[in-house]
């Protein structure tokens, strides 16, 4: 029987759970894993009810874990998974609608490439993971897949490919197009097109029968119109259909974001279980790896020769709050010590009200008296494909 751990309890997790209780293709075992023992405990029991009220033949098993290396080896090494997939990062998605502080602020004028450490982190932890334990298990990662899967490739750890993003502009294409033999439609899609782009030359590049299709943010527009918690339950059914194919051998054509650790998402096929990109005839790999670039240049990120490089509008956001030592970026061996010091201004600037230049917020943050408390108390967040 197949075996698929997915790390995390949140949104985008319960989505997948979700979605494979209704698998009937095969048996497959899934064990879900997450810091709260409770929490996953739950989770892989309501996904277990519904598998069985539906008839479907996944099976739902739960387990607590650490996030430090020796015990995600452990968990690794006793799950024995064909599959991981990675569900939950550092950064909370929501957390911009549900508590904004400076923090929030800074993020949407630095733009989404500035979480990077905190997505990469745990993808990162689990992949060493794979690869420390020999298993041979396939990794699968949601949590801003578009540049966390180059981080992986960078650092010569597996990643098969994510979930979400493309896959999500994708499926919608499809519904809107009215394309039910997904084969016919090849989708071109970064992270940055579940928003709308500047200008039509940097909107996502969609194929249909061989043929480009024209004005794409028209048949967008409803996915665009609707809150990303909510298109969490689409990207878990992406998800979970990659799984099923990838692990029961199901014929499958759909985008991926960051396949092989590319940058972006590619239109992609799944066929005896393997994945291989499947670009349209007038488009070679070169060109559409260059193109998501050039258009993943909105997110203020991209992973070049074994480093992390920001855009000026993030570098700009970075000095302004006075991260001076991340304003060049870092190369990828040093992730740990970037999410350490873009964990002390995330603490720093979550004490401060939203709404706040982030010049005024350093003043008010040096008036503090010593030993002040500063932190706001956020949770860990759940990944959701990379969604903003």
């Amino acid at each position: 029987m197949p075996r698929l751990l997915l790390l995390g309890t949140g949104s985008l997790a319960t989505a997948v759970c979700c979605a494979l209780a209704h698998v009937r293709t095969g048996d497959l075992h899934v064990t879900v894993a997450g810091r709260g023992g409770r929490a996953a405990a739950e989770l892989a029991h309501v996904a277990g009810v519904r598998a069985h009220s539906a008839g479907g033949t996944a099976a739902f098993a739960a387990a607590r874990t650490g996030l430090r290396p020796r015990e995600l080896r452990q968990l690794v090494t006793e799950e024995r998974p064909d599959l991981v997939l990675v569900c939950a990062s550092a950064h909370s998605p929501w957390e911009r609608e549900r508590t904004p502080s400076a923090w929030t602020d800074l993020v949407t004028a630095a733009g989404f490439g500035l979480t990077l450490p905190f997505q990469a982190d745990l993808a990162v932890r689990a992949a060493g993971a794979v690869a420390a334990t020999g298993s041979g298990a396939r990794l699968v990662n949601a949590c801003f897949p578009d540049a966390v899967n180059p981080v992986l490739h960078a650092l010569g750890l597996p990643v098969l490919c994510g979930v979400g993003n493309a896959g999500l502009v994708a499926a919608s294409l499809a519904h809107a197009l009215d394309v039910r033999d997904t084969g016919r439609l090849r989708v071109l899609a970064h992270h940055v097109h579940l928003a709308r782009p500047r200008g039509a030359e940097e909107e996502a590049r969609v194929w249909l029968d061989g043929a480009r299709v024209p004005d794409p943010a028209r048949h967008l527009a409803p996915m665009r119109a609707t809150p990303r918690e909510r298109l969490n339950l689409v990207t878990g059914q992406t998800a979970a259909r990659l799984v099923t194919a990838l692990l029961h051998g199901v014929d499958l054509d759909t985008s991926v974001p960051g396949p092989g650790g590319l940058p972006g998402g590619y239109p992609a096929r799944v066929r005896d279980g393997k994945l291989e990109l499947a670009l349209p005839a007038d488009l070679d790999r070169a060109a559409a790896t260059s193109w998501n670039r050039k258009v993943g240049a909105r997110d203020g990120v991209d992973v070049v020769d074994g480093a992390v490089r920001f855009t000026e509008r993030v570098r700009e956001s970075l000095r302004r709050a006075g991260a001076h030592a991340l304003v060049d970026g870092f190369p990828v061996r040093e992730l740990d010590a970037a999410r350490t010091r873009l964990d002390a201004l995330r603490t720093r600037l979550r004490a401060l009200p939203a709404g706040e230049p982030v010049t005024a917020a350093r003043t008010r943050l040096r008036a503090l008296p010593a030993g002040e408390p500063v932190t706001a108390g956020r949770g860990r967040g759940a990944g959701h494909g990379g969604h903003s």
